[in-house]
């Protein structure tokens, strides 16, 4: 396989992509906790509690799929530099690098959609006991 200029260059709209999307979830879930936060503080609940453990984990998550984004952009970055500088071996273990980091992150994702759907399933438990009381 040759390597080229625009090998590397096709991963960054993917890569941008994927950092607005991480980011959007991110801010969702900071809005999340702080407001569970705020209402803990005003009234200590049991349920409150593991829902912020539960968005405390999934926050972790979307930090290392964030910090993996941006190595793998990173390394995109640095891979075409050394194809301007003709130094393909290295190029081509980078950018596999690259695509490494960037497997690593969408792992990191699947596990943060795991996550919030097990939680949702928890907060919809109930759901049929209110249902069918009303």
């Amino acid at each position: 396989m040759e390597l080229t200029l625009t090998t590397p260059a096709l991963l960054f709209p993917a890569i941008s992509l994927l950092l607005l999307a991480y980011t959007n979830r991110f801010l969702v879930l900071a809005q999340l906790v702080r407001d569970l936060h705020a209402r803990f503080k005003e009234e200590p609940d049991e349920i409150l509690s593991g829902q912020i453990q539960n968005l405390q984990k999934r926050i972790l998550l979307i930090r290392n799929m964030q910090i993996l984004g941006v190595c793998s952009f990173f390394l995109c970055v640095f891979c075409m530099f050394l194809i301007f500088l003709n130094n393909y071996p290295f190029a081509e273990f980078t950018f596999a690098c690259s695509l490494i980091l960037l497997m690593a992150s969408l792992g990191f994702s699947i596990k943060e959609l795991l996550i919030s759907a097990k939680a949702l399933t928890l907060q919809l438990s109930d759901y049929e006991e209110i249902k069918i009381k009303n």
